[in-house]
């Protein structure tokens, strides 16, 4: 290594250095249930339409109010008034570190339930913010209210993160602990409802009614998980703060296309999110039927559930070529856990097949 590349590897945070960077299964020749994604495509013929609408865009030119009237119809299709506040992200992930850099001041810390989403401590580290991770509790992954407000109460947080359905637990949490927690908040709950297609409930009449919370969502659950559109709902006169903090040209035209056109045929994705709830279900009771293992009830396109050995089972499932999540490691509470994401039926025939002979 020469001179003047230690000098230049000087310059990075030690920090940055001792970290590690989010990982992508490789998943090429796998049946591919690890990482929640809608397992349908665009029919032919709407594939073909699509095609021909992105060859037509102005590529030579940078994106410009369009981004802004997918913000609005992204707001349409939500429900929300007219006069609620609406922001994009290059997927939800961007929008994660955007709300970190908005309140990333001297003390400041974030919040959120453990085990959760990891990119909520990985963003707030980035920024130096501290993060108070609270345990739910461990017979049904439910908020534990007293230590969420305990933590509040000490640690005052800037931001809140409060996943609805949970990843990777599947939970959707008691609403009424949500609005006491909220109630609590001397700063910023982000209601991220990144799995809002397969759950019964949803938070946007929280947020009308408590106007520190802000409602968080993406079209890669909806079926666009290579498109990257999130989008976040709320006060004006708070996301009109995280306006000012995204890139200006951090949807390209393909993308806002692209999400337009999965708009226009919201119909299709809504009957794909149905027969996914229905696949889970099914999937569920298989689970809870054979020995060995035991699923949580879920809300969202994955179950979470515990096996005698994640490791050996995970492993025997990858050489069978059906690849899943083996999140054990990601928190004490989940030891032994492994999360299945929900396919197509005869994806989830073929992971029913396998997997008995792969629990022993």
């Amino acid at each position: 290594m020469t001179a003047s590349l230690e000098q230049a590897l000087a310059q990075i945070r030690p920090d940055v250095r001792a970290a590690q960077a989010y990982v992508v299964q490789p998943s090429a020749g796998q049946l591919k249930l690890d990482a929640m994604e809608n397992p349908y495509r665009l029919p032919p013929e709407l594939q073909r339409e699509l095609g021909e609408r992105l060859g037509a865009l102005a590529l030579n030119r940078y994106p410009a109010e369009r981004t802004a009237e997918l913000a609005r119809a992204l707001a349409r299709h939500a429900g929300v008034p007219d006069d609620c506040g609406v922001t994009l992200g290059n997927g939800s992930d961007e929008l994660i570190g955007l709300l970190t850099i908005a309140v990333a001041q001297p003390g400041a810390c974030v919040l959120a339930p453990v085990p959760g989403f990891v990119m909520y401590e990985a963003l707030a580290r980035q920024q130096r913010l501290g993060f108070i991770g609270v345990p739910l509790r461990a017979d049904d992954f439910q908020l534990d209210e007293a230590a969420m407000l305990d933590a509040i109460h000490q640690h005052q947080p800037a931001l809140i993160y409060l996943a609805y359905p949970n990843n990777p637990t599947a939970t959707l949490w008691d609403a009424a602990v949500i609005e006491r927690i909220a109630q609590a908040a001397p700063g910023l709950v982000v209601m991220d409802e990144a799995y809002q297609p397969f759950a019964s409930q949803d938070s946007l009449a929280l947020m009308a009614r408590q106007r520190n919370v802000l409602v968080m969502r993406t079209m890669s659950k909806f079926g666009l998980a290579g498109v990257r559109i999130g989008y976040l709902l709320g006060a004006a006169e708070l996301v009109n703060q995280i306006e000012k903090l995204r890139p200006p040209y951090n949807i390209s035209v393909l993308n806002a296309e692209a999400a337009f056109f999965a708009l226009e045929h919201a119909d299709v994705y809504a009957a794909q999110a149905a027969e996914l709830r229905e696949q889970r279900e099914r999937v569920f009771h298989a689970l809870q039927s054979l020995p060995g293992i035991s699923p949580w009830p879920s809300q969202g396109n994955m179950i979470l559930a515990r096996v005698q050995d994640a490791a050996a089972t995970f492993a025997a499932l990858k050489a069978r070529g059906v690849l899943i999540k083996n999140v054990s490691a990601m928190h004490p509470l989940l030891a032994n856990c492994l999360r299945f994401t929900i396919g197509t039926p005869d994806e989830n025939t073929r992971l029913l097949a396998d997997l008995p002979s792969c629990l022993s």
